[in-house]
């Protein structure tokens, strides 16, 4: 298996982020790896979400699991691999919260892959983040 998490504390509130995770279709405003994102049912478990970064192949992601306010799983497979991204909302104190990215990368050749290219899909996480807490508390 390969991981990877990084996370970030703002005083927005686990609604506001919600409410910017479950418009899909608007990712991309605080997205910049996103050029086109398409769902097809509601943001729930078992919808699909197809997304294409600019100048790469549309990726298509699973829902596995949403728990409102607190965290959703979005799953990508390819080549024997599962690629899973946890997104959770912490709270720290009545002011602050704790939101976090994690990727786990399993499968046949998780150990090999995993390094090669999971960097590569989460090195603009914190940049992404950053984005979406600004956006968050307007």
């Amino acid at each position: 298996m390969w991981k990877y998490e990084h996370s970030i504390e703002t005083s927005a509130t686990p609604e506001a982020i919600w409410r910017l995770w479950a418009d899909v279709e608007n990712w991309g405003t605080w997205n910049a790896e996103i050029e086109k994102i398409e769902m097809d049912g509601p943001f729930a478990a078992g919808t699909h979400i197809t997304m294409t970064p600019p100048g790469d192949d549309p990726v298509l992601l699973r829902i596995s699991e949403v728990v409102e306010n607190e965290l959703f799983v979005d799953e990508a497979r390819f080549n024997g691999l599962l690629l899973r991204t946890i997104h959770q909302i912490d709270r720290i104190d009545q002011n602050r919260i704790r939101v976090a990215y994690r990727m786990e990368i399993t499968g046949i050749g998780a150990d090999e892959a995993g390094p090669e290219i999971g960097p590569g899909i989460t090195a603009d996480w914190p940049e992404t983040m950053a984005s979406l807490a600004e956006l968050a508390l307007r």
